[in-house]
């Protein structure tokens, strides 16, 4: 497909009832498989070309397994994940070899994900040589990657250790760039860096964004950064989405009560306005995504749920919620059968 087939209305990347399960082995000498973790539990959305989704949620929630499956890093147990309307999860290792020119990641960590024993010149242009792209003037294609992402490129000769973490960063996406690719999947690309340096970062993310009409999955757990640069947020909780709207929508009429939650614990600048305003607590743990609640997994630490009347309950423990548009229109879908109950 050329670039002149695409529709710039329609989806690029579709992601359909994604489900990704790992094993659990019993000890011993045989290992049997006693169960399994519902990392992923039927994940649906879409991405289109020049936009950012952002992908929210605690820490074990799915998120990172979500995107990993998604570029079949992880192949998904069922669900469907479709690039320019191709199913990703059906191709053949040729067809997968090809399709990573156009899905590329930059990993959450920039140390980790480079290797150490190779100049930063050699890691960007790994890509190029691998996919037969390194040309007889590859030292321009990377010097032009390097600055391209604010980076010198008289530093091509040094090793990752003597950049810093947001520079290291930086390294990683010059390289996923590298291929020229269509869709980027950012794995929490700004959590392990200073405030000062993450502005930088996600600033550099939107002007490749608006140059070369990238799309974004933008995985986070800090709702403040996924505001300021996700055109639609979809908000998940072990192993599914409970929430997605568009950025303005869901932080100003969110209806889910952990969407609500994730939202009341964003700081507010303003000392006494943070002092004096109501926040909403979720407490407990998470459950085991081995043995989730019946119903809404979300009912355990539930806020709302206790506010209900006796038979509400039950439905929340007998009745999983499905994702559907709430009031606001398709564009805004909640998975929760009280949504927006006590607004």
């Amino acid at each position: 497909m050329s670039a002149t087939d695409i529709d710039p209305s329609a989806p690029i990347l579709e992601v359909r009832n994604l489900v990704k399960e790992f094993p659990i082995k019993s000890k011993g000498v045989v290992r049997r498989t006693v169960g399994s973790v519902q990392a992923v539990s039927g994940v649906d959305f879409a991405i289109r070309p020049g936009h950012t989704l952002g992908l929210v949620g605690e820490s074990g929630c799915g998120k990172t397994t979500t995107s990993r499956a998604i570029l079949h890093l992880q192949p998904a147990n069922s669900g469907q994940v479709l690039f320019q309307g191709r199913d990703v999860t059906r191709m053949s290792r040729t067809e997968l070899r090809r399709m990573r020119r156009d899905m590329q990641i930059v990993f959450q960590d920039p140390y980790a994900s480079l290797n150490p024993r190779i100049t930063v010149s050699e890691i960007i242009a790994e890509p190029l040589k691998i996919h037969g792209l390194y040309e007889p003037d590859g030292r321009a294609q990377v010097a032009d990657l390097m600055a391209r992402v604010g980076l010198n490129p008289e530093h091509g000769n040094r090793y990752p250790h003597e950049f810093s973490g947001g520079q290291r960063q930086r390294i990683g996406i010059a390289r996923a760039l590298a291929l020229k690719p269509k869709v980027l999947v950012l794995d929490e690309p700004v959590s392990a860096l200073d405030v000062s340096i993450q502005a930088g970062v996600i600033n550099l993310l939107e002007d490749l964004q608006d140059e070369l009409g990238l799309a974004y999955l933008f995985v986070a757990h800090d709702l403040s950064v996924v505001r300021h640069i996700a055109d639609e947020v979809a908000v998940m909780y072990l192993g599914k989405i409970v929430e997605i709207a568009q950025t303005t929508e869901l932080f100003e009429h969110s209806q889910h009560p952990y969407t609500k939650a994730l939202i009341s614990a964003i700081p507010i600048p303003d000392p006494r306005r943070e002092r004096e305003r109501e926040r909403i607590l979720v407490e407990g743990d998470v459950p085991s995504p081995a043995d989730p609640p019946s119903g809404c997994r979300f009912r355990t630490r539930c806020p709302l749920r206790p506010t209900l009347p006796e038979g509400d309950q039950a439905r929340c423990s007998g009745e999983e919620p499905t994702l559907i548009g709430r009031g606001r229109g398709d564009a805004h879908r909640v998975a929760c059968h009280f949504a927006g109950a006590n607004d």
